[in-house]
């Protein structure tokens, strides 16, 4: 059994349709255990809350998943050194947004990615839309390579969330159960 923490973004209220809930259904019925909480002010978050937030549902968990304004949140703890980090097996970012949409939106602009002079406390794989709008300058460039991880860029894929089709997705699966997976479009 593997424990599983997963993480939302900025605005999802953890909709049943979303390929997270979807994935932590999947999951729970494969007898893993699995944490996906509501993570506070999801319209008007706060940097620091949540970082507790993670804080708090971090210990145990051997893999994070984080989604847009989560995957910027796990920056934040890694630069920050957050206690309980170095015990993750493994992480995957899933459509980090970049600095440039954050700063123009008071709501989130105090999680703009910190720079990218830490290092990751564990494996860690990200995986972007192409064409996220959230992401304009392209993950690859943003985030990849100046951390050193391995991307996957999927085509037509957007922001992977409910609006770019991203209810049910195997390969999400496919990769919490075997990290070798390479990450495919729905």
């Amino acid at each position: 059994m593997t424990s599983y923490l997963i993480l939302h973004g900025w605005q999802n209220h953890r909709p049943e349709g979303h390929w997270q809930h979807w994935l932590a259904d999947r999951l729970t019925g494969l007898g893993h255990q699995v944490t996906y909480p509501q993570l506070p002010d999801a319209d008007d978050p706060e940097l620091d809350v949540w970082l507790g937030e993670l804080a708090r549902h971090l210990p145990g968990q051997q893999v994070v998943l984080a989604h847009s304004l989560s995957a910027v949140l796990w920056l934040h703890a890694a630069a920050r050194a957050l206690p309980g980090l170095g015990d993750v097996d493994r992480v995957l970012l899933v459509a980090p947004p970049s600095g440039s949409v954050l700063s123009r939106h008071p709501e989130v602009a105090a999680f703009a990615p910190p720079a990218s002079d830490f290092t990751l406390p564990g494996p860690t794989r990200l995986v972007a839309g192409e064409d996220d709008p959230y992401c304009p300058e392209g993950a690859r460039t943003l985030f990849a390579e100046p951390l050193g991880i391995p991307c996957d860029i999927l085509p037509g894929a957007a922001h992977l969330d409910l609006d770019a089709g991203y209810g049910p997705w195997p390969a999400v699966l496919d990769w919490c159960l075997d990290p070798n997976q390479r990450l495919t479009p729905a």
